[in-house]
């Protein structure tokens, strides 16, 4: 299935989650990565602002400050995305296409993220997602510029065999479901372990 339609597809399935079932999956999601050794040990991490139904990330955000670590949060400048630094949800507003950016000027560079979660559309067992076909993640995930480790995070649903997936596609580490946890070798082959 082309990437659009498939685009579209899935985007209407988790339209057409309840928010009691998206709020409690996304809970369980979040403390499934708030109990892995990596963030424990992350002392930069780039979240995001999720929109239409994406894994929420606030937790997380709670967790990370309690525990001092450094947060960035991705704001879209030109073709390519900029992490900057965030103490509070009242420094993020409407930004590009209506998702919550940083108001701040304090950058941090994408190499310098111990750890940064994904949002997309769809992701497959090879490690590849499907986002809104813009790129801007691919961007920050290629290259000697990349952060440590990447996490995509995703409602079961949304995970499928195999996406088409093209040249500047870029694989992830890890996507974690509220169901279990999707590990990747560098080759981009799912490990797969239910924990």
């Amino acid at each position: 299935m082309p990437k659009k339609s498939l685009r579209g597809t899935m985007l209407a399935r988790r339209k057409h989650m309840a928010a009691e079932i998206c709020l409690s999956q996304s809970i369980r999601i979040q403390q499934r990565v708030m109990a892995l050794p990596a963030f424990r040990q992350a002392d930069v991490l780039a979240l995001y602002s999720p929109i239409l139904n994406e894994v929420f990330t606030e937790e997380i955000f709670q967790e990370a400050l309690r525990l001092g670590k450094t947060i960035a949060y991705p704001r879209v400048r030109g073709e390519s995305l900029d992490f900057v630094l965030v103490a509070s949800p009242q420094e993020l507003e409407p930004g590009a296409f209506g998702v919550l950016e940083p108001t701040g000027s304090r950058l941090v560079p994408s190499g310098a993220l111990d750890l940064v979660l994904v949002p997309g559309v769809a992701f497959d067992l090879e490690g590849y997602r499907l986002g809104y076909g813009k790129g801007f993640y691919d961007r920050v995930l290629c290259g000697a510029g990349r952060p440590a480790l990447s996490i995509g995070l995703c409602f079961e649903l949304q995970v499928v065999d195999r996406l088409p997936v093209e040249d500047h596609d870029q694989c992830l580490d890890l996507v974690i479901t509220e169901e279990r946890d999707y590990p990747f070798t560098p080759s981009g082959r799912c490990m797969l372990e239910s924990t």
